[in-house]
């Protein structure tokens, strides 16, 4: 996504459309400050609060937050015999989380003597996002990651026609589909509901959260005697970023034929 992923200037498939070039190792690394206060909870208690954390752009990976190593509450930390060792990033040491009865092993790490090309991390923590039982964006619960400022998500009406088949059925068909564009992601077209043989749709126990958007229902597609899993999603409570899609519906299945005609 963005600088690390999907074809960014990071990425291992950088673009070939620049008039510059960047000297790398493979593993290109760039931090900059993140501009809000982030807080971190296990159990009731805040075990990581920081208004000074950065994040940490690396190739092909998200974004990793990381905080002044104070910024951690010391009380909870107990040192782990666990190391690693990045070569462009140096060695690192680890801590494990306990808060109560409950432990949660290596869930910080740091690099005391990090390598001189990364010596801005320094005195610097970072803590495994799953290692929390909730984030906070200043006031605002996140999930999966924080978003990446770099990251856009765009919503437009489309003017094509759009059909969703199932071999020679037909599932979806409108002319009022919204294309949505997400860095580094093909564009997705959300479909009304209103415009979807809804006598197909079967609600799915699947769930997953996108920071951007929002949590995302998924539905199963009845056609003949069975069903095709998750063969679509939609999002009932969207984020800012997915409110321009809420009332439509995704598909996206290998079973599934998504056709675009222009008016």
């Amino acid at each position: 996504m963005s600088l690390t992923l999907g074809g960014g200037p990071l990425a291992s498939d950088a673009p070939s459309t620049v008039n510059y070039t960047i000297h790398s190792p493979s593993r290109a690394l760039y931090m900059h400050p993140f501009p809000r206060r982030v807080r971190a909870e296990i159990g009731g208690h805040t075990v990581l609060d920081s208004d000074r954390g950065a994040l940490l752009h690396e190739s092909e990976l998200l974004p990793v937050l990381y905080v002044p190593m104070e910024d951690i509450g010391q009380r909870f930390l107990a040192p782990s015999e666990h190391t690693t060792h990045c070569p462009f990033k140096g060695d690192a040491s680890y801590w494990d989380l306990v808060v109560g009865d409950r432990r949660v092993e290596n869930a910080v790490w740091a690099y005391p003597t990090p390598t001189p090309e990364a010596s801005w991390l320094r005195g610097m923590a970072s803590m495994r996002w799953r290692a929390a039982e909730a984030w906070f964006d200043e006031e605002e619960q996140v999930h999966g990651h924080l978003r990446d400022p770099f990251h856009r998500v765009d919503a437009r009406r489309s003017s094509m026609l759009v059909r969703v088949s199932h071999g020679e059925r037909v599932v979806a068909l409108t002319g009022a589909a919204m294309v949505l564009s997400e860095t580094g992601l093909p564009n997705r077209y959300y479909v009304p509901f209103t415009d979807v043989h809804r006598d197909m749709l079967v609600p799915s126990r699947t769930r997953t959260h996108c920071p951007y958007k929002g949590r995302a229902a998924y539905w199963n597609l009845r056609v003949d005697d069975r069903e095709i899993a998750d063969a679509g999603w939609s999002l009932p409570e969207p984020l800012k970023d997915g409110r321009d899609v809420r009332d439509h519906i995704c598909f996206r299945h290998d079973e599934l034929t998504t056709t675009l005609e222009r008016d």
